[in-house]
């Protein structure tokens, strides 16, 4: 389900775009999973936003709550092509790129290139116009980790020419480039190592644990876990996460290196597999799949660095943060016809607090438009 079907003009202006006096922000990978949380954020923050994606794994319905909103503009367009230049562009956040590995993997040189040209570009962009710069990096650099928890200064255990190396490899590069252009242009970079982030708006195909075991939970399917299922994740609510990437790039003083964003808690396979059959009132079962290569044992974050810098770190507990999880996915799983008989029945009452979104534009779709020259 990819929602509405939008106007095939790309940059034609469907009305009149942001207001002017407010600071802009560009947000590449906008209909994305997290960045539309980041866009409301913004938005609720005063900026005026111009969405970017090219729908290769975001979706329309994402925005359908901003479609409307008088400062928010969104422009389709693949970021391993330039961009054009925006007046009183101040803030550029990169969060374009397939982040799951069924996703990643499915066209690996699609994802090497985002994440190495659309880098380039949009660094490019940032210089120009002297903007703050955000890359989203990941915890996928750290490979299967021999150091536990992950420092920033831990520099990984990957393999180059594996199946996830079109992720991996691809972040390490666009990190090397962002470093590249503070030093030879002292361009204003941050970067962001992402942990595994959940919450509305995943994908139904997401491919990752929180998503898969909910969406099986609900639709009364087996939960398919990979391995023995004792490998472990840390898991991070995405207004948490939200919360970091803003304090990151709002910081006065430009942290020398990447900034690890993520839960610190650790969680095994089989434990989450657990929480989600309470959290849905299912009586589930499991089924075993061999490990994926070079799939990670353990992985958690050490955010030492964080708290000091930002002064940041997680707030909402993981059964909150799924239970509001947990309701998005029923809510769009029933809308489809396949929600399973029973209703869930999550243990905590009331979901995680949810930004208010701006109201309007709730069933229109999305106006396209170019960016100020």
């Amino acid at each position: 389900m990819n929602g509405p079907a939008l106007p095939s003009r790309k940059t034609d202006s469907l009305r009149t775009g942001p207001r002017p006096g407010r600071p802009a922000a560009l947000v590449a990978g906008a209909a994305g999973f997290l960045g539309s949380h980041l866009c409301t954020r913004l938005i609720d923050d005063g900026w005026r936003v111009y969405g970017v994606d090219d729908f290769h794994t975001g979706l329309a319905r994402n925005l359908l709550h901003l479609a409307d909103h008088p400062d928010f503009v969104f422009m389709e367009h693949d970021i391993r092509r330039p961009l054009p230049k925006i007046a009183g562009l101040a803030r550029v956040w990169n969060l374009a790129c397939p982040a799951s590995p069924p996703h990643y993997q499915d066209q690996p040189i699609r994802t090497a290139t985002t994440s190495v040209v659309g880098t380039l570009n949009l660094l490019e962009l940032a210089t120009q116009a002297d903007a703050r710069f955000v890359m989203t990096s990941t915890s996928e650099i750290y490979g299967d980790p021999e150091v536990h928890p992950q420092p920033e200064s831990y520099r990984g255990c990957v393999n180059t020419t594996g199946p996830r190396a079109c992720y991996d490899e691809g972040k390490r590069m666009a990190e090397a480039l962002c470093y590249d252009f503070v030093r030879q242009y002292g361009t204003d970079v941050r970067v962001a190592r992402v942990f595994n982030t959940y919450g509305p708006r995943m994908r139904l195909d997401d491919g990752r644990i929180v998503s898969n075991f909910v969406a099986q939970a609900l639709t009364g399917q087996k939960l398919t876990i990979y391995g023995s299922g004792r490998q472990t994740r840390s898991f991070c609510y995405v207004d948490d996460l939200v919360e970091g990437l803003v304090r990151l790039i709002s910081v006065d003083r430009r942290p020398d290196g990447p900034v690890n964003l993520g839960n610190p808690e650790e969680y095994s396979i089989l434990e989450m597999a657990e929480m989600i059959g309470r959290l849905t009132g299912r009586r589930i079962s499991t089924t075993h799949d061999p490990l994926p290569a070079d799939d990670p044992r353990r992985r958690r974050p050490d955010i030492t660095l964080a708290r000091q810098l930002l002064d940041w770190q997680p707030m909402v507990p993981l059964r909150t943060g799924l239970a509001a999880t947990i309701d998005w996915f029923a809510a769009l799983l029933a809308e489809e016809g396949r929600l399973a008989a029973t209703k869930p029945a999550a243990e905590v009452n009331g979901a995680a607090t949810r930004r208010r979104e701006p109201a309007g534009g709730a069933a229109l779709p999305l106006g396209l438009a170019a960016p100020e020259h």
